[in-house]
This record gives C-alpha cells, sequence and structure tokens, in this order.
C-alpha cells in the first residue's frame, strides 16, 4: 500500500470544484481511495461562519461562563450556541462540550474548527459528509472517497484521523465466521476500514502550516470479505454514551 498527498492545492473558496482541482493534479486510478479532509470540503460548501451568525441564547450564556469559570478564562457565549445549534444532542456539557452531530459524529464542540478559517471565525463541518463524499467521487477518476477529520477518542491522549462521510467502499468489513492462523473460527471482528484509511492518511497530511488536505492511498484492497456501511454506533448499543448523560462533571 502507498499512500502520497495531493501537491499543490491553492486555499479552497466557497463553491470551488474540489474533484477537478484533485484530478487535474494527480494521475488517479480507478482503484484509489482519495481521503479529503473535512476543513477543505466545508470550505467549498461555504461553511465558513462569523460568530455573529450566533446571538447567544440564555443557554449559551449560562454554557459559556461555566466553561469560563472552570478554564479560568473567558469563553464566548456565541461559540457555545454555534455549537448548540450544530448538535442534535450535547452529551456532556462540562468540563468541554461533548455533542452528537446531526450526522450521528461524537466529538468535541460539534468539530467546529477556529483555526486556518479565512475570511471568517469559524468552520463547521460538512452538513452530509457522506453526500459530500458522493459529489466529490463523482468528479474524479478514483472510485472511491473518505471525508476525514480529526478528533480525539476515549482513552487516548492526542488527535487522531477518523472518518466522517465516505463513498464507493463499505464503512468496514465483516472477518466473523472466517478462520484465524489458528483455526478457531472468529466471531466478533468488525474492522471499521474508513477510520483506518483515514488515521493512515493524516499521517501523510499533517498538521498546521504544512498540511496537506487530500491524500491519495494506492494498492489498497478490500478484500473478499462481506461489507457494511455501519459507522456511527446507534444510540440503544452505545453504553458508554448513555451512561455519559447520567454522569455530573464536579468542580
Amino acid at each position: 500500500m502507498e499512500l502520497f498527498a495531493v501537491p499543490d492545492l491553492p486555499e479552497i473558496r466557497e463553491g470551488d470544484d474540489l474533484a477537478a482541482m484533485i484530478d487535474e493534479r494527480v494521475d488517479l486510478r480507478d482503484d484509489d481511495v482519495v481521503v479529503v479532509a473535512s476543513t477543505v470540503v466545508s470550505k467549498a460548501e461555504g461553511r465558513t461562519v462569523d460568530l455573529d451568525d450566533f446571538p447567544a441564547s440564555p443557554r449559551a450564556e449560562e454554557i459559556a461562563d461555566r466553561l469560563a469559570a472552570i478554564a479560568g478564562e473567558e469563553k464566548d457565549p456565541r461559540f457555545a450556541q454555534a455549537v448548540i445549534e450544530e448538535s442534535t444532542e450535547l452529551i456532556m456539557e462540562a468540563p468541554f462540550l461533548l455533542t452528537a452531530t446531526r450526522f450521528g459524529h461524537i466529538g468535541v464542540n460539534a468539530g467546529i474548527d477556529r483555526s486556518n478559517v479565512p475570511g471568517g471565525d469559524l468552520l463547521l463541518l460538512p452538513e452530509r459528509p457522506t453526500e459530500s463524499a458522493e459529489r466529490i467521487r463523482e468528479g474524479l477518476a478514483a472510485d472511491r472517497v473518505v471525508v476525514s477529520d480529526t478528533c480525539g477518542r476515549p482513552f487516548r491522549h492526542g488527535q487522531r484521523g477518523v472518518a466522517i462521510g465516505w463513498a464507493g467502499l463499505p464503512a468496514s468489513r465483516d472477518w466473523r465466521g472466517e478462520r484465524d492462523r489458528d483455526g478457531r473460527e472468529m466471531g466478533v471482528t468488525v474492522q471499521n476500514v474508513i477510520d483506518e484509511l483515514a488515521s493512515a492518511a493524516n499521517l501523510v497530511a499533517g498538521e498546521g502550516a504544512g498540511g496537506t488536505p487530500v491524500v491519495v492511498v494506492r494498492d489498497w484492497t478490500f478484500g473478499d470479505h462481506d461489507g457494511s456501511d455501519n459507522h456511527f454506533r446507534a444510540v440503544e448499543g452505545d453504553f458508554v454514551r448513555q451512561a455519559l448523560r447520567q454522569w455530573r462533571f464536579q468542580e
């Protein structure tokens, strides 16, 4: 398997044709996987906004005041309002905002970015990242696209690349019913391949000013396995999420 960044992409603006910009910079194969950072997808889709677009509600004021007291620094209630409006649920309100987005992703602050946002204060996640992935795929020579983001995960320090949208491949491959090296039948292993592709691509893409937003994964095959588009865990089976709903931060 080989991974390489798409070179020389300019700053992405609203209305830019991402697929065309990628296609003209790299000779894609039909079995490549193109991993596109959500930041450039959001910019192309006009998801750059100003804090003034989110007048603070009483709830946002209350959340900002509490977070400010915990952190010992001022918090803008307009940002809290943006998080509220981009979420279907605030799973935790302290010591940070852990949220569920409309498309099922769980992350801090509804994935809203405050860095690398020329012309605005905030960059929201794509509204429907899987639909975004499909639109990009339609304009590429490659058959498979993953839209990625970076976020922290429970029980781990730091952030990693994860998939928030995908097209042209299943989200996971199912090893259940196959045999391990000792001949035992596997009963639980379902491999989330789109997260793994996003994480591998993030190593190549990098972060900060030197980051590159699009990475091509070449010579990777799904293999002869059953696939599934189950990616975000359903609420009724997400026992950690259920437990966090009951948990309260003690200041």
